[in-house]
């Protein structure tokens, strides 16, 4: 079976982030082990290791029962009401409870900030590995050193299905010519002329609700939103400066056009089963499609210009890809 990418990603930044901590953190319990179970001076060491942990949110240490036997250290200082706490039933202390020696818990969200958090939980043994009890140590997702690559989404072929009651209702509805649709031409004219001279690099159409949403290179951290009425209107293009395609873009300057005009025959090929939505993002080379059953699609450019109209609706030899 593949595997997921994401969940690779993730697996490979928990593995950096255990080997950076176990160390740590089994030096830091043979020094507790060393004092115990002498609650002062078990504060005193962590509040010495909160030095040494610069991205460390909260030290404790619980007994074998898992019952909190220090307040909570933190940057800050002493926070006493933690004492006497049972974390017997969090999640993050099961594989310690288990047995495993050293474990880093699955990302959660605190109890009270509310932020992604993990927590590391490192076995306190004394004699002949009689287990004292626990150094737990609790992480802040977004306070720890920045140390893996930015996820790439794969890019391949993703069916998602929509709402099951617009399925259901399917053959109950029909396409009403939107404004969008009387002025199709000039719409898709417009846009491939701005996604291959005026720098979008990501455009949503809307055809049912007549309306366009586009990324500029040159501000790509704001959306545009377009009216029909701006689509239709020759002198749009005057508003956006003119931009060099991209050489880092995966689509083909000349096959824009193309893969634009398919959208109108999706649009146009059934008056049940049609196009709602088309997206293009010239970058990471994918086409995005919402139906009116409401399933959607997410597949290469390539791929989706090799799709006939008989494929998507079933009357094709060559098989199908239901659009729902």
């Amino acid at each position: 079976m593949p595997t997921d990418p994401l969940q690779t990603a993730i697996n490979r930044q928990r593995q950096i982030l255990k080997g950076w901590l176990s160390s740590s953190l089994s030096s830091l319990a043979e020094d507790c082990r060393d004092v115990w179970p002498d609650r002062s001076a078990l504060e005193a060491r962590l509040a010495q290791a909160m030095q040494e942990l610069p991205y460390c949110k909260f030290l404790y240490i619980l007994d074998p029962q898992a019952r909190q036997i220090t307040a909570n250290l933190s940057r800050h200082g002493l926070m006493p009401e933690q004492m006497d706490r049972d974390r017997s039933q969090r999640p993050y202390l099961a594989a310690a409870l288990a047995g495993e020696r050293f474990s880093l818990s699955e990302a959660y969200l605190s109890r009270n900030a509310r932020r992604p958090t993990l927590t590391a939980v490192q076995h306190i043994e004394g004699d002949h590995g009689r287990l004292l009890g626990f150094l737990g140590a609790d992480f802040d997702l977004r306070e720890l050193p920045a140390t893996q690559d930015l996820y790439r989404q794969p890019e391949q072929w993703v069916q998602l299905k929509g709402d099951p009651a617009i399925r259901s209702g399917l053959f109950h509805q029909a396409r009403t010519n939107s404004l969008l649709d009387q002025h199709i031409d000039i719409v898709l004219d417009q846009l491939t002329e701005l996604m291959t001279v005026h720098g979008v690099f990501h455009g949503k159409l809307h055809f049912s609700s007549s309306r366009a949403t586009l990324w500029m290179i040159g501000d790509p951290y704001r959306y545009h939103l377009l009216s029909i009425t701006e689509l239709a209107d020759p002198n749009l293009c005057l508003a956006y400066p003119r931009c060099d395609y991209p050489e880092q873009a995966i689509v083909p300057v000349e096959r824009i056009k193309e893969i634009l005009q398919t959208f109108k025959a999706l649009r146009l090929m059934d008056e049940t089963l049609y196009l709602r939505s088309g997206t293009l993002n010239i970058f990471n080379g994918l086409v995005g499609l919402t139906f009116s059953c409401d399933g959607s699609h997410y597949m290469p450019w390539d791929e989706f210009l090799s799709k006939s109209l008989g494929f998507w609706l079933g009357t094709s030899t060559g098989g199908r890809q239901s659009p729902c």
